[in-house]
């Protein structure tokens, strides 16, 4: 059996899915399987898939279920010892990785998730180096993380139901509960090949960021002691309606009201998945540093998520 298992979901998008699978070559056969998750591409993904990489692991769902999904499967189908997710669009950078990250499970018994260091852009950065040390956070970024699987087959599954977004923080909970860690690994960098500023002309941004604001709030409403999660959740809003009111923005305001319906709509299942933090655990999160998100190499700057 091999340690390392690289999961991959993908939908229509064939050309950045070779780019990361060419820059895997050196590892497909030799050190890790390689699962692939084709979310019901039209671009003739699975296809090309199983001509070109017959030795590559390649499911494909025959109907759009979303990569929370997605995820879920190829998860289930692992059976090394770690498992690591990239995006479609993202690739290492960083010599021996799978060295790294094996060293630092093998020193770190409680280590449930190691958080890559991620640079977002299409171009590769002015330099790899940092100065930063590892140390435990919050959460970890989907585009680039690895699990042990003895903790992964610890926690519920990530909640499909989400559909976007959400589902590292869910997990984090879970794994503060069972007394497992989240790390965040320099030394292994990971390039995502993005441009952020483009997305905001996307055609979906309002939409991701709806997503995104409802899976803060479903988490709140799982977790956290309900005091302290009426409190998230009104500042939240308040902070929402505020920057509608600011930019004159029907679109922030629409988008707020969509995220408050879905909790209505989703009741029935943060009922059931509720699951909330003790005193201890809460303070415990509370005082761990956000997850580290983007980083920059110009004075190593990193830009953390909000948590």
């Amino acid at each position: 059996m091999k340690d390392f298992s690289i999961l991959i979901t993908t939908y229509n998008r064939l050309q950045e899915l070779k780019i990361t699978l060419s820059s895997l070559s050196d590892i497909i056969l030799s050190e890790t399987n390689i699962l692939i998750c084709d979310d019901a591409s039209t671009d003739g993904t699975y296809d090309w898939l199983k001509i070109n990489y017959q030795n590559i692991e390649v499911y494909r769902n025959d109907n759009n279920r979303g990569l929370i999904y997605s995820r879920n499967f190829l998860l289930s189908k692992v059976n090394s010892t770690f498992a690591i997710s990239l995006d479609d669009d993202s690739n290492f950078l960083s010599i021996d990785p799978l060295g790294k990250i094996k060293e630092h499970f093998q020193y770190n018994n409680r280590c449930a998730v190691i958080s890559f260091r991620i640079f977002w852009g299409l171009t590769v950065p002015t330099s790899i180096q940092s100065n930063e040390n590892s140390s435990i956070v919050k959460s970890f970024v989907g585009c680039g993380h690895v699990w042990n699987m003895k903790a992964w087959n610890d926690i519920p599954n990530y909640p499909s139901w989400y559909k976007f977004y959400g589902e590292e923080a869910f997990a984090s909970f879970q794994l503060v509960q069972k007394d497992w860690e989240v790390h965040y690994l320099p030394s292994v960098l990971v390039h995502h090949r993005v441009d952020n500023k483009a997305r905001v002309n996307n055609k979906d941004y309002y939409v991701r960021q709806m997503l995104a604001l409802r899976a803060d709030w479903f988490n709140y409403l799982i977790f956290f002691p309900k005091l302290f999660m009426v409190k998230k959740i009104f500042y939240s809003l308040i902070m929402q309606l505020k920057k509608a009111v600011q930019y004159k923005s029907w679109k922030i305001f629409n988008l707020t009201l969509r995220a408050l319906w879905s909790i209505f709509e989703n009741y029935k299942l943060i009922k059931f998945s509720r699951n909330s933090l003790s005193k201890n655990q809460l303070k415990k999160w509370i005082d761990l540093p956000p997850a580290k998100i983007y980083w920059k190499p110009i004075g190593n700057y990193i830009g953390n998520g909000k948590n």
